[in-house]
């Protein structure tokens, strides 16, 4: 990017470029100058093509910045235009545009148009309002565009052009500043959103590693496994798997996904293994699911706020009828007019959607993703919790403090045999006997043929035409009838004493247990007493660990239920056990073998650093996986549903106060509908003030 040095003062430099920056290129290259470490801050004045730039303090860092900013090239504007949203610079600078022009017409019009041009000009302006309000009628609606055509419309048959003029011009002035209030806070959302970070296993040759999605360029070759999610847009190159589509197409059922089928971002594998090669810019497809997210919320919506805004739609047939009464009573148009400019639709729905947007946009700074109003209401009316253990109440990174092995398999074998299968999945246990494996130095990548994932039991593969299972007790001993002697089993109980086993089998004999510490997470039991504070009447833990480990978790969370040796269907039957009894039910979990009883329960909650599938079917996601975040999620629901009765009671109180002084003809109908636009601004604002 060429430049000239302006002026500068110290920490501050403004930049001459080499002309007008068009708008379309602000907020991307906002967004390249906000990644830049030595500058603190950046403004782009695009029509005079200047930039302003604050530097960090520090040696170099001046010459650092203003390097950056001569190294910023076109193709790097457009690789983040695809990452950005239009900033609220960008927004604010076009609204005021907006406005001005808005204002600069109408005077124009009132002070310099003779009245035939004037009446003229307001029946050409009128056509919209009217074509709006003919296309409700063709539906047989009464409702907001049909009002706003009648007010007008009133005035035009009287040829009355300024008082007309006036109308449609507040009428579009409002309606200018509300599309800014409500693109605002999305946009606030939308940039929220964009700063969860995700990761993926890119492919290089034999190596696979662990990168940002903003690392992922097209060609780039991604591994995607059972419980992973899809995060690029690509083409399946190799495997097979079951990928649930639901986020895309609204289809519960996963379809199958293999050679040279397509894959988008959004979705997950339920079933199978993948090697997908991206075929378009990460940073585009998620910017997409996101703003889809966004714009798709009404399909969640919250009840309570949806009877509200059907409540100020069945009001508007009531104001045609009280200006009918209006115009027999008093013979006045100015009186009946005034009953037809202030409505109520337009506050409730306006200060409603700002509240919810502004509350998950909160949400999403808080660490917690929420995908629509009605899972606030959900969490607000909650009084039963249940949660999985691990990765849940215990941490998300355990670690293996115990490695067990019987004659003829020394203890480096049974973790190398075991890192060898884990090494595939995305399980809190899996990571931590992989890296246990690597602390060793073992080398144990690709010794075994196929894996199959069993959920909520373990994994088998085959070495050398030998089969090799590892997993829980039930499933080495009971399912795959590996016997183990009473000896063995004194000695695992004894030397795993409060650690979660996992058990090891190769060719049909026991070969040894690994044993994981799963400490709990460090705010648990204040979050556990926060909740129970808070009014839930039951807190219960569900996990697939044994009664013995199961106790002393339950113990030491502060939970006094519990329940032990929980498979899928166990988990999924107990939530709809709860919600048979009447109880409102909050899920939490992270794992494929949570994911029945996640979607069940009136909302379910996964951590972020979970599974695909998890996150998938969940309807909020705590991305930093703490439960203090919980606890704020049910005081902001909460206090949202608070905000949300106060401005309920705002936008009625004060248009029925308007249409009461515009009826009386204390104030004109212009009045009636500057004030009535007005408070609805005024309170989308206050709708939008973070909660406490």
């Amino acid at each position: 990017m060429q430049y000239a040095l302006k002026s500068e003062i110290p920490g501050r430099v403004r930049l001459k470029l080499a002309g007008p920056v068009p708008e379309d290129d602000v907020a991307p290259l906002m967004a390249l100058l906000e990644g830049c470490s030595d500058i603190e801050q950046a403004r782009v004045y695009p029509r005079i093509g200047e930039l302003a730039v604050e530097y960090a303090a520090g040696e170099g860092a001046r010459d650092r910045a203003l390097a950056f900013v001569g190294g910023i090239g076109r193709a790097d504007v457009e690789a983040a235009r695809g990452t950005c949203v239009a900033s609220t610079t960008v927004q604010t600078r076009r609204l005021l545009l907006d406005i001005a022009w808005l204002v600069g017409t109408y005077l124009a019009r009132r002070w310099f148009l003779p009245k035939p041009l004037a009446l003229a000009y307001a029946l050409v302006a009128f056509v919209p309002f009217g074509l709006a309000a003919a296309r409700s009628l063709s539906r047989a609606r009464l409702d907001v565009p049909v009002l706003d055509a009648s007010a007008i419309a009133m005035s035009l048959l009287q040829l009355d052009a300024n008082t007309a003029g006036e109308t449609m011009f507040l009428l579009n002035l409002g309606e200018t500043l509300e599309d800014y209030t409500e693109a605002r806070s999305e946009s606030a959302l939308v940039d929220a959103l964009l700063n969860v970070a995700d990761t993926v296993q890119r492919v290089n040759g034999d190596i696979e590693e662990q990168v940002s999605v903003a690392e992922i360029q097209q060609g780039d070759l991604i591994a995607i496994r059972t419980g992973m999610p899809v995060a690029v847009d690509g083409v399946v190159e190799s495997g097979m798997a079951m990928v649930n589509q639901a986020s895309l197409t609204g289809e519960p059922l996963a379809i199958e996904r293999t050679v040279g089928d397509d894959v988008f971002a959004g979705t997950s594998v339920e079933e199978g293994e993948i090697l997908v090669r991206c075929k378009s810019e990460p940073g585009q497809t998620r910017l997409r699911s996101i703003v889809s997210l966004v714009k798709n919320a009404d399909q969640y919506k919250s009840q309570r706020q949806a009877r509200r805004e059907a409540l100020a739609a069945r009001i508007v047939p009531f104001n045609f009828l009280l200006a009918g009464i209006v115009a027999v009573a008093t013979r006045s148009i100015v009186r009946t007019s005034a009953a037809l400019m202030v409505d109520y639709s337009c506050g409730l729905k306006l200060t409603g959607s700002i509240a919810i947007l502004s509350a998950m946009s909160q949400s999403a700074h808080a660490g917690f993703t929420v995908k629509g109003s009605k899972y606030f209401d959900a969490v607000k009316d909650a009084d039963t919790i249940v949660f999985d253990k691990t990765g849940t109440l215990t941490e998300a990174t355990p670690r293996v403090v115990k490695v067990l092995g019987t004659k003829g398999w020394p203890q480096r074998e049974v973790l190398r045999f075991a890192a060898c299968l884990e090494e595939h999945f995305p399980h809190p246990v899996a990571r931590a006997v992989v890296k246990a494996a690597a602390e060793q130095g073992l080398e144990h990548r690709e010794l075994h043929g196929d894996v199959e994932y069993l959920v909520a039991h373990g994994i088998a593969s085959s070495l050398e035409g030998k089969r090799v299972v590892i997993g829980s007790e039930h499933f080495v001993v009971e399912d795959e009838c590996i016997e183990i002697t009473s000896a063995q089993k004194t000695r695992i109980a004894r030397e795993t004493e409060g650690l979660s086993p996992l058990y090891l089998a190769v060719d049909g004999k026991f070969a040894g247990v690994i044993g994981v510490e799963d400490p709990l997470k460090k705010d648990v039991a204040a979050s556990v007493q926060d909740l129970r504070d808070l009014g839930f009447e039951r807190i219960v833990m569900l996990t697939g660990d044994n009664e013995r480990t199961a106790a002393r978790i339950a113990e030491a969370a502060g939970v006094s239920e519990f329940r032990a040796n929980q498979l899928p269907e166990d988990k999924y039957a107990f939530v709809r056990e709860l919600k048979a009894a009447g109880r409102k039910v909050i899920m939490v979990g992270d794992g494929v073998n949570d994911a029945p009883a996640l979607a069940h329960a009136d909302v379910g909650i996964a951590m972020g650093q979970g599974t695909a599938i998890a996150k998938e079917v969940a309807d909020i996601t705590l991305s930093d996986g703490d439960l203090p975040s919980i606890v704020k999620l049910v005081r902001l629901s909460r206090e949202l549903s608070s905000r949300l009765d106060r401005s309920f009671a705002a936008v009625m109180g004060l248009n029925t106060a308007f249409l009461a002084l515009g009826i009386a003809g204390a104030i004109t109908p212009q009045t009636s509908s500057l004030l009535h636009n007005a408070t609805t601004v005024a309170l989308s604002l206050s709708a939008s003030r973070p909660y406490k």
